[in-house]
């Protein structure tokens, strides 16, 4: 499929896919586009994916970006799902250990330059990997942040030049912890402490009563996003 008929095809599926299930989404995704990863980050939305991806698709590559900078409870949380499923989870690694990258950034970039940290050990080895896929899929919903409000269930990402899906993208926060308790999801235990959202150990805080689900990520600077759905 050439990009002009990706495009076309896009075009069309945003529309009509607009109202489908998460599920529904994820079989045309599947089915249309073989050479396809998920993108998990062991989230509330992705580890529902993970649980419908298992149902759907296993064959499915499902990878994650390990910063070396996760919670305990986020690999413990990798660890679990891997032995309910029996599906290995590929891990993508920054070409820097934190070493090198102190080094020769200095300490604590994540303090200094949050998005050259971002960068060096999420976005660079992001692009990295998807380039060996046409397509992939992420767990990201409109109602998260002002950055996401436009996502499409499908749409072409530019930064990263493949078709990409975002099944739950039209879900609530509800709808994410009802299918999670209806269907017996392992989730992070971070989620029962405040932690919303939860990223790298060092950027990521709980969040307080009336704060916005996100405000614990990256806290005291004017950074929102990682840099991977912009």
């Amino acid at each position: 499929m050439n990009l002009l008929e990706k495009e076309a095809l896009i075009a069309e599926k945003a529309v009509s896919l607009e109202h489908e299930s998460p599920e529904a989404i994820l079989k045309f995704a599947v089915e249309t586009f073989p050479n396809i990863a998920f993108a998990c980050s062991f989230g509330a939305e992705d580890v529902v994916l993970v649980d419908m991806l298992q149902k759907i698709s296993p064959q499915t590559d499902i990878f994650y970006l390990d910063t070396d900078f996760h919670f305990k409870e986020t690999y413990e949380t990798r660890d679990r799902l891997e032995q309910k499923y029996g599906k290995k989870f590929i891990q993508v690694k920054p070409e820097l250990t934190p070493e090198e990258q102190a080094a020769k950034y200095g300490e604590e970039l994540w303090k200094s330059d949050p998005n050259k940290c971002c960068n060096l050990r999420k976005v660079e080895p992001l692009s990295k990997f998807l380039a060996g896929y046409e397509a992939w899929i992420t767990g990201i919903r409109r109602d998260q942040a002002p950055t996401r409000a436009n996502a499409k269930k499908i749409e072409y990402d530019a930064k990263f030049g493949l078709v990409k899906f975002n099944p739950l993208a039209s879900w609530t926060s509800d709808d994410v912890w009802n299918y999670i308790r209806a269907n017996d999801v392992i989730y992070n235990p971070l989620h029962d402490q405040n932690y919303p959202s939860i990223g790298c150990a060092y950027c990521t805080r709980p969040v307080m009563p009336g704060e916005d689900p996100r405000a614990g990520r990256w806290a005291g600077t004017d950074k929102t996003e990682c840099g991977l759905h912009k």
